[in-house]
């Protein structure tokens, strides 16, 4: 029902992506299988994308930089203050972790 009232908004501007969805909806529509707390972790495990997004914000101040060197040298700052929230603890694992035992009890050895 939503889609087809998103549809109604943008299907003149958005055809294709639309139609996109609808072809693809079964594929697409798995994610919400999931309980939220795994959602949240299954959306924020593209890693590469969120590097790059943290990259640019630490980085978007700056309109040019003199030369490669200083490029580099705010990229590497940048992924030293982003690397301190690789080793923080999962908000709610314990939930997590026993949604995970539920769903893919055959998966997962204790």
């Amino acid at each position: 029902m939503e889609l087809d009232n998103f549809e109604q908004k943008w299907g003149a501007k958005y055809p294709y992506a639309i139609r996109s969805w609808r072809n693809n909806w079964e594929e697409l529509t798995v994610f919400f299988d999931f309980p939220v707390e795994i959602r949240k972790i299954i959306y924020t495990t593209n890693l590469i994308e969120n590097l790059n997004g943290k990259i640019r914000k630490y980085t978007k101040n700056k309109l040019s930089f003199p030369n490669d060197d200083a490029l580099k040298k705010s990229v590497y700052l940048a992924i030293n203050e982003i690397q301190k929230k690789w080793y923080q603890t999962i908000w709610k694992w314990a939930l997590i972790f026993n949604q995970f035992i539920t769903i893919f009890e055959n998966r997962i050895q204790v």
